[in-house]
């Protein structure tokens, strides 16, 4: 853990809209910019004024409450749910137009609060589906089997085992993908993400249902992630101790609304937060 912590300790600096980003991400494109991104269900907000900044490589943590709206904002991120109103843009692109399947063409990918794999295919299989955005043959070569077919499954075959190598389960890639423990599981959709060669990746609840050592793997793959694809990282999470311990900036959801944002150190002070997630502190006896 100390060597995630140390690794974490990059200062923020403000940007010029007064988001704070990375200091490595000044003078690039922000990842991602939302202004008072919100949705209405038959006149419920469930998200109201949900505006953020990211930095090109930054890791960010979205927590608050049961309820608050954070799977929301994620299926608003995807445009599962297209926005009553606010605008997101994409380093620099409006994304207000775009499908999900536009959106994850643009480069941003997620996985689920609820694990959805392909139980019935290989690990590989999984993983090659989340490649299907780069495959370079037509139909009439895959009919025919010509050798620009061949060429590119050897490609698709050797950038999946590329992939699954980072989380140490290349040795996997035969097996039923919902033969797999939980753990593993899990790991395998992050993997299929990052396969669509996401700009940014969202993570709901990457840590559930895990043990403390897979925890701590699970944080050092993050990081190992961003440094290696040079990819901004938003993640959904109850687990303080992940979410304080890679996170470089936080923000805090309830009832649909920001009600704080800034650094690990600055949220776990800030008495809004503690309210939320604690109650109001009981006034002491006169």
């Amino acid at each position: 853990m100390s060597e995630i912590k140390t690794r974490q300790n990059t200062p923020m600096v403000p940007y010029p809209s007064g988001a704070i980003v990375p200091e490595r991400d000044l003078g690039t494109i922000p990842v991602l910019e939302c202004s008072h991104l919100g949705i209405e269900f038959g006149g419920l907000k469930a998200v109201d004024d949900f505006s953020v900044i990211m930095g090109k490589t930054e890791i960010a943590g979205l927590i608050g409450p049961n309820g608050a709206g954070k799977t929301t904002i994620f299926n608003l991120l995807t445009r599962v749910y297209q926005p009553t109103h606010g605008t997101m843009m994409l380093e620099g692109r409006d994304m207000g137009n775009m499908t999900t399947v536009d959106v994850n063409k643009a480069g941003i990918a997620r996985t689920f609060q609820n694990i959805r794999l392909f139980d019935n295919m290989s690990v590989e299989e999984n993983v090659r589906i989340g490649l299907h955005n780069q495959i370079r043959y037509g139909m009439f070569s895959g009919i025919l089997r010509l050798p620009r077919y061949w060429k590119a499954e050897k490609e698709q075959h050797e950038k999946a085992m590329e992939l699954l190598d980072i989380f140490d389960m290349a040795d996997l890639a035969d097996h039923r993908s919902g033969s797999l423990p939980y753990g593993a599981q899990r790991r395998l959709e992050i993997v299929r993400a990052l396969a669509t060669h996401p700009k940014l990746l969202l993570l709901d609840e990457p840590a559930a249902g895990m043990n403390p050592r897979e925890t701590e793997e699970l944080m050092e793959n993050i990081i190992r992630i961003r440094d290696r694809f040079q990819i901004a990282v938003l993640l959904i999470e109850h687990d303080m101790n992940l979410v304080m311990g890679i996170c470089e900036d936080i923000c805090v959801l309830n009832f649909g609304r920001i009600i704080a944002k800034g650094t690990p150190d600055q949220i776990q002070q800030n008495p809004a937060v503690i309210e939320a997630y604690l109650g109001k502190r009981k006034k002491e006896n006169a």
